[in-house]
């Protein structure tokens, strides 16, 4: 029995050496299954973390904050292509330099003081309307011909969106009808329709073109048409359907703003009444009676109070203009 017994001990003693150094696994072995094992959670985890945001992604919440935050972005893109000098002579279609531009504005500076000294004026007012006229006119004339040319624009473009839709329906690409805006529009939206051409034919994403596009017109009908070919590019769907309802919703605007008009023309008749009537009494003073009205230019307390009234009145017509402003 002895042998037997030590003969089954050797077997089993041999058999788990065996096991232990051939079929088992060492700690290396096992590190490697479990980090496996954590990788394959940890894979598995995140795969349902991006199904779960890419679900949330379509919702209508989520595309609504979407559009919200393509929203504000164009407002504080419009907000600082609004701010340089540079810009805004883009904006008014004007070739000139800043440096052109500052150096038209001390002449015009130096010619109203200039004026204003020969009629023998006091040289304190000489210099005040210099300054004013200097700082102030040439930006106004600017901002006069920006505006000018952002409502031609504003006013041509869903024409322009309608050529778009019909051009992708009959099968044309988006570049051939933005050839088509270029070539048939008026100025200034057949030419900002050339540059954008011109900018994608040297490289320029559609995206990109846009937005240079509209650092030089910024008006909020190309902003929308911005954000909608942003969606579409990146969610899909169908363009002609999406420029569609943009260009109904830009005539209901359109609409919108001339019954506005209507609405407040009488304030707007009223506020310039109002601000032109001082001027005209003075006009007529000064034909009916000179020797009444002249000491006011004259007279050191006068030319004062000259001074303190064009202050209020110039308060008086801005706050005017901002009551019968609307912005819609």
């Amino acid at each position: 029995m002895l042998p037997i017994l030590a003969a089954i001990l050797a077997f089993i003693t041999i058999g788990s050496l065996g096991w232990v150094l051939v079929g088992g696994d060492d700690s290396t072995t096992k590190a490697v299954k479990r980090a496996q094992a954590l990788g394959g959670i940890k894979t598995s985890a995140s795969a349902r973390k991006a199904a779960a945001n890419a679900a949330a992604a379509n919702t209508p919440e989520a595309r609504r904050k979407q559009i919200i935050d393509q929203l504000q972005e164009a407002e504080r893109r419009e907000r600082k292509a609004r701010m340089t000098m540079a810009a805004r002579l883009r904006q008014a279609g004007l070739s000139m330099s800043v440096r052109t531009f500052f150096i038209v504005s001390a002449f015009v500076s130096l010619a109203v003081m200039a004026v204003i000294v020969v009629l023998g004026a006091n040289p304190l007012i000489a210099l005040g309307a210099a300054l004013a006229a200097g700082l102030g006119l040439p930006r106004w004339v600017v901002g006069f011909i920006a505006g000018r040319r952002a409502k031609k624009f504003s006013l041509e473009f869903p024409n322009a969106v309608d050529v778009i839709v019909r051009g992708i329906k009959s099968g044309l690409p988006v570049h051939d009808c933005f050839k088509i805006i270029a070539r048939e529009s008026p100025a200034p939206l057949g030419p900002e329709f050339q540059r954008l051409v011109e900018g994608m034919s040297v490289g320029l994403t559609l995206q990109q073109a846009l937005e240079k596009m509209f650092e030089r017109m910024p008006t909020p009908e190309l902003r929308f048409f911005t954000i909608v070919i942003a969606i579409q590019q990146k969610a899909g769907g169908n363009l002609a359907e999406a420029l569609g309802n943009l260009s109904t919703v830009l005539r209901a605007r359109r609409l919108m703003g001339e019954k506005i008009k209507a609405l407040s023309s009488e304030a707007i008749s009223s506020a310039g009444i109002i601000g032109s009537l001082p001027i005209v009494v003075m006009v007529l003073v000064f034909l009916s009676t000179p020797s009444y009205i002249l000491l006011l230019f004259t007279e050191p307390r006068g030319q004062f109070m000259l001074l303190v009234a064009a202050f209020w009145m110039a308060t008086g017509v801005f706050m005017m203009k901002r009551m019968i402003s609307f912005k819609f």
